[in-house]
């Protein structure tokens, strides 16, 4: 199993940005992908970002194509989320996630084994 633990939501205004940070922990070697997701209340999660772990690939939801970047720094077994011109409707608990495997590509939960407790990010209009 993988530990997982997020950093860096807090308060902005639209237009903003923020950095996210994931840690992990544990068995690392095991994974091979790691994600973004996040809840709005009262909406069901939903896929933000993810990265190979060894490659470097990614794959965004279209939602925040051109405005999100995930990237990581593998020596510190961590991922980031830099949100730039971040929007009202970016609000949300964002949940950090790994995976076993990075092909096929997947957006679904479900593929995603671990997960981190969540960092609330509020953007303010």
């Amino acid at each position: 199993q993988v530990q997982l633990v997020e950093s860096g939501g807090g308060l902005v205004q639209a237009g903003g940005s923020l950095r996210l940070s994931c840690a992990a922990s544990g068995r690392t070697s095991s994974t091979y992908a790691m994600g973004w997701f996040r809840q709005a209340p009262g909406k069901e999660r939903e896929f933000v970002a993810a990265i190979r772990w060894g490659g470097g690939n990614t794959y965004y939801a279209d939602s925040v194509k051109g405005r999100f970047t995930i990237s990581r720094d593998n020596a510190k077994n961590t991922v980031y989320l830099q949100m730039n011109s971040l929007k009202p409707e970016d609000t949300a608990v964002y949940y950090c996630a790994a995976r076993d495997r990075f092909y096929p590509i997947s957006s679904d939960m479900s593929d995603f084994g671990s997960w981190g407790q969540g960092t609330q990010v509020t953007v303010s209009s």
